[in-house]
């Protein structure tokens, strides 16, 4: 185990954290607002960040899949327990957990959130908050590769840590380079829907920090009605198109700049995605047409409601939680299933649900034809027996974590649509669920028990749960 490297690296995300909280301060002293909750958090965080790089230079560089995982795990709890102290400084979020709660859902990406009014945040603290989903929408890790010589090639090893999906391929021979080129493509896509979002008449302040949510496929809002506060057609498909292109892998993006546009378009898992999206949309929209107003307003509804579940990002422009019980469980499946891999999106993946349909499939046809073998394609291509195995691990291991979580949950004594829908929603990384936890309401009730397990789920579903299993395995911490 290369223990100096992994301090080594640490050390450099915490000083980029320090970077990032330049950011908000500067939001901060723009509005005239006290820049010390940020200042008391950046100066002993730089001290730290610096001892780590300095004091623990690596002899070798070496950086292998275990301690990827080890350094991804750690990275994650670092920054956000940094992350909270602006929160607590300024008052906003005075209660430790709570703060801590809130930015590992910023960080995470999920937008569950404790906040009943967050209006009367102050403007720097409100930056900080959506600008963490901007920040873990495509990993702080790849961002630390993108900017800074780590470990050569062997940092491929994080990327498939902190990187959603079944696997992790570098675009280009050299794994610093993926890092800059999808951080490019996240970067112009944040900046576009910046652009649409101006066009459509929404303040700067509003547009940039929906934007960095939806980048990051987050859900944070500046308002607590969320998108609906903007009560916008326009808005609401803006975001929703975005809301489902970050969803999309970037891969794809990546083939569309190279001009392999009609590859792209070829893709198995992105066009049963969309198909995924299609059928949604249809469903709802007949289902809950005569509670809006006729089928086009079911249309706009459900379309908004498919893409920002889906894409796991969690905004909301109507209380989804008075549709019927059909529309409502329609979503709740649509947690599961998440984006695609290689996305910002949570969840299971839609490359995932496919090759677990296939595995199935064939499976069934070996009990009815044994001497036939089959293999399992995706992508014009087949599957590694061991992939198959790995997607299976992953899926038993999520189901479990999700009801176990949902047992504890129970402790508190709620209704088992709002335990269920929490955990679903945390380890999804969606946000709201149904129930106490639906669009309209928020996670602040819940036990500070309770509020730990979800913060270690949100964390298991953004970093597609090994990467925090081992941290709890000893056999992780032995030096050889």
């Amino acid at each position: 185990m290369n223990y100096r490297m992994i301090v080594n690296i640490l050390g450099k995300v915490l000083l980029a954290e320090v970077l990032l909280l330049l950011l908000p301060m500067s939001a901060a002293l723009y509005y005239h607002e006290s820049p010390l909750p940020f200042l008391y958090t950046i100066a002993p965080l730089a001290v730290l960040s610096l001892a780590m790089i300095f004091l623990f230079k690596p002899t070798h560089d070496d950086l292998f899949a275990r301690e990827g995982f080890l350094c991804t795990g750690l990275a994650w709890i670092l920054m956000s327990a940094f992350g909270a102290l602006p929160f607590v400084f300024s008052g906003d979020i005075p209660n430790y957990l709570n703060a801590f709660f809130e930015t590992v859902s910023g960080f995470t990406t999920t937008g569950a959130s404790i906040l009943t009014n967050p209006e009367t945040m102050s403007r720097g603290c409100m930056f900080w908050r959506l600008f963490t989903h901007w920040i873990g929408g495509m990993g702080v890790l790849v961002l630390i590769a993108a900017v800074l010589p780590v470990s050569g090639n062997h940092y491929i090893h994080i990327m498939r840590a902190e990187v959603p999906g079944p696997t992790v391929s570098k675009l280009v021979p050299r794994a610093r380079k993926t890092a800059r080129i999808l951080y490019v493509i996240y970067m112009v896509l944040t900046l576009l829907e910046i652009f649409f979002l101006l066009a459509g008449g929404l303040g700067f302040f509003d547009s940039v920090l929906h934007a960095f949510a939806t980048a990051g496929t987050g859900g944070f809002s500046t308002r607590a009605a969320s998108i609906a506060a903007f009560d916008s057609v326009y808005v609401e498909m803006v975001v929703s198109v975005f809301m489902l292109l970050f969803g999309c892998n970037f891969n794809l993006f990546f083939l569309m700049l190279t001009g392999e546009i009609l590859l792209a378009l070829k893709s198995e898992e992105f066009r049963v995605y969309l198909c995924i999206v299609a059928a949604s949309v249809f469903a709802i929209a007949g289902n809950i047409a005569y509670q809006v107003g006729g089928f086009t307003n079911g249309l706009r509804y459900s379309f908004f409601q498919v893409a920002t579940i889906i894409s796991t990002t969690g905004f909301s422009s109507a209380n989804f939680d008075n549709w019927p019980e059909f529309s409502r469980w329609i979503l709740v499946l649509l947690m599961f299933i998440g984006g695609c891999a290689g996305s910002t999106g949570g969840g299971i993946k839609v490359s995932r649900i496919i090759l677990l349909v296939k595995s199935y499939f064939t499976e069934i046809k070996k009990l009815v034809l044994p001497s036939r073998v089959k293999k399992v394609w995706f992508e014009s291509r087949p599957v590694e027996a061991v992939t198959l195995r790995t997607i299976h691990v992953f899926f038993s291991l999520y189901i479990a974590i999700a009801f176990i979580s949902v047992l504890i949950l129970s402790l508190d004594g709620h209704d088992l649509t709002t335990n269920f829908t929490a955990s679903v929603a945390c380890i999804s990384n969606v946000g709201p669920g149904l129930s106490g936890v639906g669009p309209a309401c928020n996670y602040l009730f819940f036990s500070p028990l309770s509020k730990i397990v979800l913060i270690f789920e949100m964390l298991l579903g953004r970093l597609e749960l090994f990467p925090m299993i081992l941290l709890l395995s000893p056999s992780m911490w032995k030096s050889k």
